[in-house]
């Protein structure tokens, strides 16, 4: 059946998270650091308030996730 194949794939992609996260460590922790920064005080987390650390890490998985199949 085609539709335990997309859970298959689901269940890989999170097995291997862990290890892109180590891959990225510097740009997560660039991006939690913003993250806290913003939501801490009166100002309210928004959508874009930290988009230059977000593009950063998301450049980092995309890249380490095309290491990592190869």
């Amino acid at each position: 059946m085609s539709g335990s194949n997309v859970w298959t794939r689901s269940r890989e992609r999170m097995r291997r998270f862990p290890d892109l996260l180590a891959q990225c460590t510097t740009e997560a922790a660039a991006y939690g650091r913003c993250v806290v920064a913003t939501a801490s005080g009166k100002q309210e987390l928004k959508k874009d308030l930290c988009i230059k650390e977000f593009e950063a890490l998301k450049t980092c998985f995309v890249s380490a996730a095309k290491q990592s199949v190869k």
